[in-house]
């Protein structure tokens, strides 16, 4: 599951609302709504986002919430280490390997501290 995927079946659970209705009103199949939700989609189209936040109707704050999640929920990266440092691509290539190895301790932490000293 992703970021985005997991906020979107949160809103759409505390509003007790089912994949198919929201499907629905968003002009989407279900399939498709489920695959996002479970991260086995990339990221939506600008314009299905727009309409996602349109139909949960959230204020400013969470609309930048859901784009912010949107950007940091594609499933299948790829990261281009070409001209960077040989530890740059060898810590790429470790995580790709090994990250799914990690508890989630481990991973709260690393992007923590990734995020404080990109700061």
């Amino acid at each position: 599951m992703t970021p985005l995927g997991l906020k979107l079946r949160a809103m759409r659970e505390e509003r007790g609302l089912t994949l198919r209705d929201m499907a629905k009103a968003l002009r989407v199949s279900s399939a498709y709504l489920s695959a996002l939700e479970h991260g086995r989609r990339g990221k939506p189209t600008f314009a299905l986002l727009q309409k996602i936040i349109a139909y949960f109707n959230v204020i400013w704050d969470d609309a930048e919430e859901l784009q912010r999640l949107a950007e940091m929920s594609d499933p299948k990266i790829t990261i281009d280490t070409a001209g960077m440092s040989p530890e740059a691509t060898e810590l790429a290539n470790r995580l790709a390997r090994d990250i799914g190895r990690l508890a989630p301790d481990d991973l709260s932490f690393l992007s923590n501290e990734v995020a404080r000293r990109l700061k």
